[in-house]
């Protein structure tokens, strides 16, 4: 188990490092120069499967936990890229780059931050194979209780956010009402069961790994960078929820449904009804006091569509008739209960 290769440093930081500005500069090139979008996704998700196999590879005599760990996080990275891939040829472009495709450091500047994404969030795998913590020997076995409660976890993360991605995408192929709402299966319970079931893999990685620190000999440095490598899981978790995921679809997509007409009645009861990230019976989370969604479940204010807040048109439509009548009240805020019993 010590005769893993040394790169660089004894944790693989550095070597897995360049290897993703490499990787990412690569596909930026293309990208940039043909302006094509097809390869963004692919190219961060297959990144995580380069990480895995490099680091793996290096450490020339690997374990069943660093087996079981690296093809959990290849399979999540390859199963990922493929979809997002595949969707995007079905769809023609990506709209995130809209305002990007023609500009080089903004456009850069996404590339730049997909890179630090990769390299932070394979950092339990990485730390895991390396020389560092490689030299303990011997290595406790896997099947470890924290082992069993990581393999279970990512696989329910894993059929969570597969088949929540899939059906997503089948209800949009099929569905060209944007009045329509998928709120069937994994959708029922939760307004974004994809990004639930990515953040459950990630925290279920990180169990298998911290293993070797937390059941076996590992000690000093090593122990401490092992379990310092939650940072992974926890930036994936905030980038889900305040910088890249939640805040681009909630209070956006609630505002576009209220002023282009699109079906908001049944929309805000799919709100007030369906937790928005922990999948949760809709039946008992209608009847949660708005305080507990706001807190224990997730809903923070930053996600809530208020249309007198929010809205231009209602906006416009408040002006014009505090003009004639006074102060307008009594408009209703995106998951708040209906009044009218429905």
């Amino acid at each position: 188990m010590a005769d893993s290769v040394y790169v660089l440093d004894e944790y693989y930081l550095a070597i897995t490092l360049l290897v993703t500005i490499a990787y990412q500069l690569f596909f930026f090139s293309i990208a940039f120069s043909f302006k094509f979008d097809k390869l963004t996704d692919f190219a961060g998700g297959t990144n995580f499967v380069v990480l895995a196999i490099l680091t793996l590879a290096l450490s020339r005599t690997p374990d069943a936990r660093q087996i079981v760990a690296s093809v959990f996080i290849m399979a999540w990275g390859l199963r990922l890229s493929l979809f997002l891939a595949y969707r995007v040829l079905r769809t023609g472009k990506d709209d995130r780059f809209d305002d990007k495709r023609d500009r080089f450091f903004p456009f850069l500047g996404f590339w730049v931050f997909q890179m630090l994404w990769v390299w932070a969030v394979s950092l339990p795998v990485t730390v895991l194979n390396s020389p560092a913590v490689r030299k303990y020997v011997p290595q406790a076995p896997f099947g470890t209780g924290r082992d069993i409660a990581g393999v279970v976890l990512f696989a329910l993360g894993f059929v969570m956010e597969s088949v929540s991605d899939w059906q997503k995408f089948q209800f949009r192929e099929r569905n060209k009402d944007k009045r329509e709402i998928c709120d069937t299966w994994f959708w029922s319970w939760s307004r974004h069961p994809n990004y639930f079931g990515e953040i459950i893999i990630q925290f279920a990685i990180y169990m298998i790994c911290v293993s070797a620190a937390a059941d076996g000999p590992v000690s000093g440095q090593a122990y401490k960078a092992l379990y310092a490598t939650i940072v992974g899981p926890f930036l994936l978790t905030i980038l889900l929820m305040f910088v890249s995921g939640l805040p681009l679809s909630e209070r956006p997509g609630a505002k576009k449904r209220y002023e282009n007409g699109l079906n908001w009645e049944a929309y805000q009861r799919y709100l007030n009804h369906t937790s928005i990230l922990i999948p949760f019976p809709p039946q008992i989370y209608a009847h949660i006091p708005t305080f507990l969604k706001r807190t224990i479940f997730l809903e923070f204010p930053m996600y809530v569509f208020d249309p007198a807040k929010h809205s231009d048109t209602a906006k416009n439509q408040q002006s014009a008739e505090e003009g004639r009548n006074g102060p307008a009240t009594g408009v209703r805020q995106s998951g708040e209960p209906l009044t009218d019993g429905a």
